[in-house]
C-alpha cells in the first residue's frame, strides 16, 4: 500500500482536481487543508507516508524535516520550482522530486485585476456601496501613462502585451533582457533607475533567487513618483518589505497591490492589512480551476510513472544520489 499526503489543500478541492483513483486500489490519498509550520508537528504528521503533494511554497519542506520521514519516496510540486524544497536534501536521502506545468495566463489576468482595482480605487467603492455610500474616490486612467514591466519573460510579456492594448507606454528591465527582445513585443528596454522614475505603474515579474531577492530596494522605491504604484504577484522577497511599508504609511507612493509576501499566510495582525492605499489578495495568481487541473492532474501522473519505475518531470537537481 502506498500512502500519498496532499499538503496544504486549502479550498478542499484537490480530490476533485484530478483522477486519484486511476492510481489504482493500492495508493490512498488524504488531503490536509490546514497550514501547519512547526516542523516536529509536521514530521509525525507525514511519517507514514510514501508519496507527498505539495501545492506551491505554501510549506517549508528543509532537509532537516524530509531527514525525519523515513518512509517518503516521492514529492511532487506543483510547477517546476519551488524553493520551500531543499532537492538537494531530497537527492541525498533517495528521495525523487517531480514537478508539473503551470499556466501562465492566471498571474497576469490577476495582476491586470490588480492594476484596475488600484487606478480605480475598486474595492474601496465596492465596499462604500455595501455600507450605502455613493462616489468616495476619484480613479485615474491607464491610456497614455507608463507601465514598468520588472521582468520580460513569459509572464512579464503577457502583462506588456495587456499595457500596450490599454493603449499605456511599456517600459522594462531585466539583467538579461536585450533591447531586441523589447521591441520584438513593442516594449522598450531601459535601465532600472529609469524604469522606475519614469513609470506610473511598476509591475513585477521575476523568479525569486538569490540574485532577485531584495532587488526592488529602498532606493528603487524612492525613485518612483507619489503618485506611482507598485504591484508585486511573483514573490514578496523580492521587495524590500520594510522600505515599501514606510513608501505606503508616508505616502511616497500612492499605492501598491499586492499578491505576495514576505510571510505566508500573511499574519492577521500586518500592518499591510491596515492600510488604506493597497489592494491585498492571498496568493491568488495560481489559484484558478483551470491551473488546479493542469497541477493535480499532471501530479497524479508524476506518481503513476514513479510507481511504474519512470519517473518524469524530474526537477533538475532532484535525482536520487544513487543515480547520478
Amino acid at each position: 500500500m502506498t500512502r500519498v499526503a496532499i499538503l496544504d489543500d486549502y479550498q478542499g478541492v484537490a480530490l476533485s482536481s484530478a483522477d486519484w483513483k486511476s492510481l489504482g486500489p493500492e495508493v490512498t490519498v488524504e488531503a490536509f487543508h490546514e497550514s501547519l509550520s512547526a516542523e516536529d508537528v509536521l514530521a509525525e504528521r507525514l511519517a507514514d507516508f510514501e508519496v507527498i503533494v505539495a501545492m506551491r511554497e505554501r510549506t517549508q519542506l528543509p532537509g532537516s524535516l524530509l531527514g525525519h520521514l523515513p518512509k517518503l519516496k516521492l514529492l511532487v510540486t506543483t510547477g517546476m520550482r519551488n524553493v520551500a524544497i531543499d532537492v538537494r536534501a531530497a537527492a541525498a536521502l533517495g528521495i525523487v522530486v517531480s514537478g508539473t506545468d503551470l499556466l501562465t495566463p492566471p498571474t497576469a489576468e490577476l495582476t491586470w485585476g490588480l492594476i484596475l482595482a488600484l487606478a480605480r480605487n475598486i474595492p474601496r467603492e465596492a465596499q462604500q456601496m455595501r455600507a450605502g455610500g455613493w462616489q468616495t474616490t476619484i480613479g485615474v486612467g491607464l491610456n497614455g501613462k507608463v507601465l514598468g514591466v520588472v521582468g520580460l519573460g513569459s509572464l512579464g510579456s503577457e502583462v506588456a502585451r495587456v499595457g500596450r492594448a490599454f493603449q499605456m507606454e511599456v517600459i522594462a528591465w531585466s539583467q538579461n533582457l536585450s533591447p531586441e527582445h523589447a521591441r520584438s513585443l513593442g516594449v522598450t528596454r531601459v535601465e532600472k533607475d529609469e524604469l522606475f522614475r519614469r513609470a506610473d505603474f511598476v509591475t513585477i515579474h521575476l523568479v525569486l533567487s538569490k540574485r532577485t531577492r531584495g532587488l526592488v530596494s529602498a532606493r528603487d522605491l524612492a525613485m518612483m513618483k507619489p503618485s506611482g504604484y507598485l504591484i508585486n504577484t511573483s514573490r514578496g522577497p523580492i521587495v524590500d518589505e520594510r522600505a515599501l511599508l514606510d513608501a505606503l504609511v508616508n505616502r511616497k507612493l500612492a499605492g501598491a497591490a499586492l499578491d505576495v509576501y514576505d510571510q505566508e499566510p500573511l499574519p492577521a495582525d500586518h500592518l499591510l492589512r491596515g492600510l488604506d492605499n493597497v489592494v491585498l489578495t492571498p496568493h491568488l495568481g495560481y489559484v484558478t480551476v483551470e491551473n488546479y487541473r493542469v497541477c493535480y492532474g499532471q501530479a497524479v501522473e508524476d506518481i503513476g510513472a514513479f510507481l511504474a519505475g519512470s519517473p518524469v518531470r524530474v526537477i533538475a537537481g532532484a535525482e536520487p544520489a544513487t543515480h547520478a
